[in-house]
């Protein structure tokens, strides 16, 4: 079935509720972080990797997942993945032990790289070029409030029940989710046919899992040796090689490469590739700290740090449909700058204003920056990035866009997780140092193994014990302040790719309706 459905609008309601929940899983492990410190009696490096697997598991494959979409149907492919993601998430709720959860976050991110590039490819499909801004703004919409809503709805579920409800919810939604699709979505089949890269396969995904093992346990194994003389230096250069020869491969592959090179020919294209990976870097990476100063430091609930992240939910899902359909007039471009340099100017902000003293509330008005400039990322990212790719092009610029991200996040959450480790440890050893030997001993072994949990101070003698406080808050503001940087440098870097961007193409016009997503316009 080729032929758009009367109510295009209804098919992708029904998409983007299971688009939301499995974005909305990227970061609402970051509000219950304290909570999983203590319920799992887990490092912070364990549930770190909590996040990390699931983002793991959800890039390496979506190469592969996007021509699954065009030999099956997307539609099957996405209801095989929201299946999968909905018992998935069951199976997380119900883990008792870290080891277990991170297995089963796993297992939910191969069920989201199933998902993702089947719900891009039916905007295509759904929607008419002169049409398809506001599409993509309701898409961005969604991406944006579903990434930055995540700590809102786990503050909600954690203070309110515990941390496996963060996983429980997304069981009713997933059903629902299963409902509209069956009832909304059509049942296209682009039928074109692709051989699958499987050495292509092997060797990114073998490359990413040592490059981000690497990164992000080099904290752990205090960047030495891992096992059996193996060091973490030797690892991350093993994952650097396998993706070299990835890319050679990819190079030397004439029948159908997992990654077509020549697609990075187009400006725009390799321009938005690179900015998609500092978003996806910034948006998990930028939680941990500010949710570790939140609540440990100001001591908000899970619950009241969700609330005051809500303004900048809101705004971002207020803006972005109008910046979807601002972007069908004007050079998206522009918009994509301003949107990276207004997050990287409210992290900047709030690692600026953020003290052990600071209210709560005179957060605000950076968090509404952030909001309002993730509200401006993400339709004309995938503008401008998509519009001028060659027809012939689409599907696999698609999957590759994704996964870009996706890789980004990958990545942030391994660097950021490090560097907030390695602060948090610095920076209690300095704000300590006039305390008793053994106390610092001590405290400097919590932050090894919690992270910033707020510790047990029941042996610290009642004489020191406000100095041990106000000591460790210091010293995790400082960690928190000074890891906010790091996202925030990223998108400049971001800033600096949409720049070099040409100027974006009108929309052409409507296709036929039957015309299958390979042989679908430029945009």
């Amino acid at each position: 079935m080729n032929d758009r459905p009367g109510n295009p609008w209804g098919a992708l309601a029904a998409l983007c509720i299971g688009f939301f929940m499995i974005l909305l899983d990227a970061t609402i492990v970051s509000i219950a972080i304290p909570a999983m410190l203590r319920g799992l009696n887990a490092s912070l490096n364990a549930v770190v990797w909590v996040t990390s697997v699931y983002l793991l598991t959800y890039a390496v494959p979506m190469l592969f997942t996007s021509r699954l979409g065009d030999r099956f149907g997307p539609k099957r492919v996405f209801m095989v993945g929201l299946v999968l993601f909905t018992l998935a998430s069951l199976w997380c709720g119900l883990a008792g032990d870290v080891g277990t959860l991170i297995a089963a976050r796993g297992v939910q991110g191969i069920g989201a790289a199933l998902m993702t590039p089947q719900t891009l490819a039916f905007i295509s499909f759904l929607f008419p070029p002169a049409r398809r801004g506001a599409a993509m703004g309701v898409w961005g919409g969604v991406a944006g409030l579903a990434t930055v809503a995540g700590p809102l709805l786990g503050g909600v579920l954690v203070d309110n029940f515990n941390w496996p409800w963060i996983f429980y919810v997304n069981v009713p939604i997933g059903v629902v989710a299963v409902v509209m699709t069956v009832a909304l979505v059509p049942d296209w089949r682009p039928n074109t046919g692709h051989s699958f890269d499987v050495p292509g396969i092997l060797l990114s995904g073998a490359g990413l899992l040592l490059l981000v093992f690497g990164l992000q346990n080099g904290q752990q194994y205090d960047w030495g040796e891992v096992w059996g003389g193996i060091t973490v230096f030797e690892i991350i250069a093993a994952g650097v090689v396998l993706l070299i020869a990835f890319a050679v491969w990819q190079r030397f592959n004439r029948r159908e490469p997992l990654l077509p090179l020549r697609v990075f020919g187009n400006r725009n294209f390799s321009s938005g590739v690179l900015a998609s990976v500092t978003v996806g870097f910034t948006m998990t990476g930028m939680f941990f700290p500010i949710v570790i100063y939140l609540q440990t430091v100001l001591g908000l609930t899970p619950l009241h740090a969700g609330l005051l992240t809500a303004p900048m939910s809101l705004l971002s899902g207020a803006v972005a449909p109008f910046v979807g359909r601002l972007s069908d007039k004007v050079n998206a471009k522009f918009l994509l700058m301003f949107g990276l340099v207004a997050l990287a100017g409210g992290l900047a902000w709030i690692s600026l204003q953020v003290t052990p003293t600071t209210a709560p509330l005179a957060l605000i008005p950076a968090l509404l920056v952030c909001g309002l400039g993730i509200g401006f990322i993400f339709s004309p990212m995938s503008a401008v990035t998509m519009g001028s790719v060659p027809r012939e092009l689409t599907g696999a610029a698609s999957g590759i866009f994704n996964t870009a991200r996706q890789v980004g996040g990958v990545l942030g959450s391994a660097a950021v997780g490090v560097l907030l480790q390695a602060r948090i440890t610095a920076s209690l050893a300095d704000s300590t140092a006039g305390l008793p030997p053994q106390i610092r001993t001590g405290l400097s072994d919590a932050a090894n193994v919690e992270g910033g949990a707020p510790p047990d101070l029941g042996s610290v003698p009642d004489g020191v014990r406000q100095q041990v406080t106000d000591a460790i808050h210091s010293g995790l503001t400082t960690a928190a302040s000074q890891t906010l940087w790091l996202p925030a440098g990223f998108l400049v870097l971001g800033a600096l790719a949409a720049l070099a961007m040409r100027t974006s193409r009108r929309p052409a016009p409507a296709p036929n309706p039957g015309e299958s997503r390979s042989a679908a316009p430029r945009m």
